[in-house]
């Protein structure tokens, strides 16, 4: 059995993304993980998943994601992230951030984007405590994750589920910036590399969002995994 599952919000406009994500983590891990998409369509056809479509919603996996615990049948330790990250660290270094009185840990990022447009002209919205969700360990077994059932997920707002609302706040662990690292916002380290980083407003795979850091470590990894890979 592996030693962490891992699911990714998978999109159907940006596959090659969730494969750089899978691909890059994959290589850099030293514990056995396992990898998962979150595909918003299954669970649509399953009828598991039976939110109206929000307007706001700049993913398929923006409400989604929240099935982690759900998925991993509310058991062990399992980690969610966004398709838009490069992975430069070892995930086994995440497992010291367990803690079995949390039921789940993050960045906690205090992040502030000016309202516009990001990536594929999606509305930058801000709200407290943005991006904390792009990037969570969950104890999936913790009373507060076990709140997060298919019927609560489909019905709460997304400041309920996106805030962390359903877990006390001394129930909120916390990860080091270097795993949710914030193209573009984020500071750079002196010396090597962020262990994840996050292009939160757009990435290499966008053909307007080149000049963005780490973009040739990306593109060098989609086009191991594509030869045919070009920017849209």
């Amino acid at each position: 059995m592996a030693e962490l599952s891992v699911y990714i919000g998978w999109d159907s406009r940006e596959d090659i993304a969730y494969e750089v994500a899978k691909a890059s983590l994959l290589e850099h891990a030293s514990i056995d993980v396992d990898v998962f998409p979150i595909k918003l369509q299954e669970l649509v056809e399953q009828g598991i998943y039976t939110r109206p479509v929000d307007p706001l919603a700049s993913t398929e996996f923006t409400y989604s994601r929240f099935f982690t615990p759900w998925l991993a049948d509310y058991s062990g330790w399992a980690l969610f992230c966004d398709c838009d990250f490069l992975f430069f660290g070892d995930v086994a270094d995440l497992l010291q951030y367990r803690d079995e009185d949390q039921a789940v840990a993050c960045v906690h990022h205090d992040y502030t984007p000016k309202e516009g447009v990001k990536m594929d002209g999606k509305i930058q919205t801000s709200y407290p405590r943005k991006n904390w969700s792009s990037f969570m360990l969950f104890n999936c077994g913790h009373p507060s994750t076990r709140k997060l059932t298919p019927q609560l997920i489909n019905a709460e707002t997304g400041a309920f589920l996106h805030r962390l609302q359903w877990a006390d706040d001394r129930e909120i662990g916390e990860i080091p910036e270097e795993w949710n690292w914030l193209e573009g916002w984020s500071s750079k380290p002196s010396t090597g590399y962020p262990k994840g980083v996050h292009y939160t407003n757009g990435g290499p795979w966008f053909s307007n969002w080149q000049d963005v850091e780490y973009a040739q470590q990306w593109l060098d990894k989609a086009l191991t995994i594509d030869p045919n890979f070009a920017p849209v």
